[in-house]
């Protein structure tokens, strides 16, 4: 069965000087401030799509990756996973690098690495993403 989420985003002003937020209706988790000067220099408190998209990449990816290692025997007992967008004002997302470092009983690392590389190939969040180049960094700790 298909699920639906849905956010929403009010904005106000111009671009360089306006700002926006952002509601997770789905979920309800909150409201979010969103402006240009945090999309295209410095944070100051406030997101942005390309960390709303790393947040969406890394939970999916970690889900992923935890799914293959389960099936394969080994589940994980743990999973730390940082998605890197690269936004460039003008161009736009260049990038995306996934860094995972895992904790897998019985798995060494050329058999992490290769769950790994499956589950960024094969998670939805990279798949819709395909467009970008997205290169990974997994380890075991």
């Amino acid at each position: 069965m298909a699920t639906k989420r849905q956010a929403h985003t009010v904005w106000e002003g111009d671009l360089p000087k306006g700002t926006g937020t952002v509601t997770f209706d789905s979920s309800g988790i909150g409201d979010y401030a969103v402006s240009w000067p945090s999309r295209a220099e410095e944070a100051n408190g406030k997101t942005s799509p390309e960390e709303l998209i790393a947040a969406a990449h890394s939970s999916c990816f970690s889900m992923a990756l935890s799914n293959g290692l389960s099936k394969a025997g080994t589940p994980p007992t743990r999973l730390n996973t940082q998605a890197e967008v690269t936004f460039q004002p003008g161009t736009g997302i260049t990038g995306i690098h996934i860094s995972v470092q895992g904790e897998v009983p019985g798995l060494d690392e050329s058999g992490f690495v290769e769950a790994a590389e499956d589950a960024k190939a094969n998670c939805p969040v990279s798949q819709a993403l395909s467009g970008t180049e997205i290169t990974l960094t997994a380890s075991l700790v």
